[in-house]
């Protein structure tokens, strides 16, 4: 919310996962992630895991960005080591008036609002929790790729070829994630994170024709809580972005501080940036190059990567970046400033 804080505020993308030994121990169990996601008590358990180990200042519940397309009617599959894939894909106008959404899709997925609940009793307001959707363009790529993708160039063709059709389920996909998300909001997510993980696959000009509209319109819709969008890779289009209804705008590690604060100023409140890759490096390093980030942005900034924590990302590593954020104050930088001035 842009207030006065002593230090920046700390979490990972994809901080519930992999590189949490308790995690694999749990899903060694399960018959997949699906059955993960689905199972409400184990959801939050897997969401807390984190807040327990890490220490960090926010829980984000342990979901996907794929129970959208399912819940509108378009099933998906977790293949290990490959990724998710659709047995069947969006190819026709039929496919897409075939499609549920709105509230009717929302409402399918009550083991999601049934993991928030558990979380957030189990919480009890310690830190906050945060929902979070994909963006329509991203939820888009999956529907019509039929799974993970170099080029998504099947899904960018579709944008050439079919721009009425794009559009008619972007407005789908939409409608679905704003009834998802105030739910999310009513079942106890303090903010809502969208993702739009392959913007930055779309030239500025088809991002601000076929993805900011979407995004904005969810913004404009959540009025609930705050709001965070992080598009990966859309530096062309930060400006636009700026523009949204939104309290934070997440940035990925390809962006300089410098030119995103010049393009967002100083009042914007920013996350990530940090390169997930240099938590593999030395842990002096790492403390160095995360203590220059915070300094580079100054306040306003919820310390985060520019993506998800990789998987085999050493742990020890992980705690390093985490205890360095936890140490850093604001005060304490300014009067260094001061004296070497």
């Amino acid at each position: 919310m842009g207030e006065t804080v002593e230090r920046p505020p700390v979490w990972l993308m994809r901080q519930a996962g992999r590189i949490l030994p308790q995690y694999r121990a749990l899903r060694a169990k399960l018959s997949g992630f699906k059955e993960l996601v689905e199972t409400p008590h184990l959801a939050a358990e897997v969401t807390i895991q984190p807040v327990d180990e890490l220490d960090v200042d926010a829980a984000i519940i342990f979901s996907d960005i794929l129970v959208i397309p399912e819940a509108m009617g378009l099933t998906y599959e977790l293949i290990e080591k490959v990724g998710p894939r659709f047995p069947r894909t969006i190819q026709s106008a039929r496919d897409i008036d075939a499609l549920i959404d709105g509230s009717a899709a929302a409402e399918q997925l009550g083991y999601v609002y049934d993991a928030l609940d558990i979380t957030k009793k189990e919480l009890d307001n310690r830190i906050p929790l945060i929902g979070f959707c994909g963006a329509p363009w991203t939820i888009l790529c999956y529907m019509i790729e039929g799974g993970g993708s170099k080029t998504f160039s099947k899904a960018r063709r579709f944008l050439y070829q079919e721009p009425q059709l794009a559009h008619r389920l972007l407005e789908k996909i939409t409608n679905s994630s704003i009834a998802y998300l105030k739910l999310k909001a009513r079942h106890g997510a303090d903010l809502i994170q969208i993702f739009d993980s392959w913007a930055g696959i779309l030239p500025a000009d088809q991002y601000e024709l076929f993805a900011l509209p979407y995004i904005r319109k969810i913004c404009d819709a959540i009025d609930e809580v705050p709001k965070t969008v992080f598009a990966k890779g859309a530096w062309a289009s930060l400006g636009e972005l700026n523009k949204l209804n939104c309290q934070v705008i997440g940035l990925d590690w390809n962006i300089k501080a410098d030119y995103a604060r010049s393009i967002l100023g100083p009042e914007r409140v920013v996350q990530g940036n940090l390169d997930p890759c240099l938590l593999y490096a030395q842990a002096a390093e790492v403390e160095t190059k995360t203590k220059a980030m915070i300094r580079a942005f100054d306040s306003k900034h919820i310390v985060n990567l520019g993506h998800g924590v990789y998987p085999d990302t050493p742990l020890d590593n992980v705690k390093v970046f985490v205890n360095t954020v936890k140490s850093f104050n604001y005060s304490e930088f300014s009067v260094k400033v001061s004296e070497n001035e």
